[in-house]
């Protein structure tokens, strides 16, 4: 087995694969409908058994994440969609909606493991993770798939940034994961307090854009960084190799592309929305739409792998958009409106600036003066959590295109 890869399965022949993965689908629907009664409702009408290739999967109607919401707040937590008992997850987290996540049981429920292998981590190594741990399961994704790998992680989280460069100066962690601009935060405080951060020499990052510049910079450090695809519901979709030139799909996951709003695969190339069916036998998600836009990039990668090979994020079918890895909803931004009565329109606008997202909200009003500009911002960072520039503008000085979040961000 090569050093880059995780186990022999990276590269099956993609027939062999196809046929294993389907081989398993009817079995896991059978458990889904007859454990889940969420399952056995959504998918009513249609036989397990025959679901054995991509044809029959694309007649299965998709779960979207905004109906999972709605059924977990009519029957919580999960929405009938636990496929066994409360007392089987290793833990439950509570991601922005509110959205119920159970953790399953095992070493790496995420699938997080093959991703750091593929950016370069192995048993050994020091892990400095700078995830979230609170409340959501951001930062145990990668910690887990760390854990199993052999890896000593320091659970840093976010925020303490004085604190965290003292981490990196004394253990000196090998490995960084976390957002893609986080570390530069982190090496620039260090070298503004002198204080030694070099023993970082690579990275797998994720919630978030790495931008050709920002990858540029990280190289002229020693800095090796590879992305991953991950979500808090399936854990790690797809990761980049060292060929560097797309995301490889990782094992034990049925990919799909669909046209936005529909469940109807696309052709090969064509950018839609990804549709994820995984092999979790506690909390199965079968055609489940993640919302975030991709293609399949034909071929297979340089690296050797063989699997399905994606384009990486898009960006979102809707307009839920994601700044420094939060997601940020139309629905918050109504939120924002209706907090301040001398709000007619509102459009949150999401650009670059230097090496880190930046937020500026637009409002239309009659009013302004009277703090309106500092009151909205204070209300921007209260719903989001994050921080924002707030811009008045006379009534209909807004495009009128329907947007509510602009994602004006340039990916390279």
């Amino acid at each position: 087995m090569s050093d880059t890869q995780f186990d022999a399965r990276e590269r099956l022949d993609p027939a062999e694969r196809e046929q294993q993965l389907f081989a398993r689908l009817p079995e896991l629907i059978g458990h889904a409908v007859t454990r889940a009664p969420g399952w056995a409702a959504h998918l009513a009408g249609h036989d397990p058994a025959v679901v054995t290739d991509r044809r029959a999967l694309a007649a299965l109607p998709v779960l979207r994440k905004s109906d999972l919401l709605e059924r977990q707040k009519a029957n919580p937590p999960f929405g009938g969609f636990l496929a066994g008992e409360l007392t089987g997850a290793a833990r439950v987290f509570m991601s922005p909606g509110p959205i119920w996540e159970p953790q399953a049981p095992g070493p790496d429920p995420w699938n997080g493991a093959r991703a750091l292998v593929a950016a370069g981590f192995r048993k050994g190594d020091v892990v400095f993770n700078a995830f979230s741990y609170h409340l959501t399961p951001g930062g145990f994704i990668l910690d887990q798939g760390a854990i199993a790998l052999g890896c000593t992680v320091f659970p840093a989280g976010v925020g303490n940034t004085d604190t965290q460069v003292e981490a990196i100066e004394v253990l000196k962690p090998s490995g960084f994961v976390g957002t893609p601009d986080y570390l530069k935060v982190l090496l620039d405080r260090g070298r503004e307090q002198g204080r030694d951060v070099a023993s970082i020499r690579k990275a797998l990052v994720s919630g978030g854009a790495l931008f050709p510049s920002l990858r540029q910079d990280y190289e002229d450090q020693g800095i090796q960084v590879g992305q991953c695809y991950a979500t808090a519901d399936l854990g790690v979709i797809a990761y980049e190799t060292e060929a560097r030139e797309s995301m490889v799909v990782n094992e034990d996951y049925i990919v799909e592309i669909v046209r936005p709003g529909t469940g109807d695969p696309v052709a090969e190339g064509e950018v839609g929305e990804l549709v994820v069916t995984n092999f979790n036998s506690l909390y199965p998600l079968i055609r489940f739409a993640t919302g975030d836009l991709s293609r399949i990039v034909p071929g297979q990668s340089a690296c050797g792998r063989t699997n399905m090979r994606l384009a990486g994020w898009m960006g979102r079918a809707d307009q839920r958009t994601k700044v420094k890895g939060m997601f940020v909803d139309p629905a918050q931004i109504a939120q924002i409106v209706a907090t301040h009565p001398e709000i007619y329109k509102a459009r949150l606008a999401v650009v670059r600036r230097g090496d880190a997202d930046a937020m500026t909200l637009t409002v239309e009003t009659e009013t302004q003066e009277n703090g309106l500009a500092d009151r909205v911002a204070a209300t921007l960072r209260d719903v989001t959590r994050l921080k924002g520039d707030v811009e008045l503008v006379a009534p209909g000085g807004l495009p009128n295109d329907g947007k509510v979040i602009a994602d004006e961000r340039e990916y390279g």
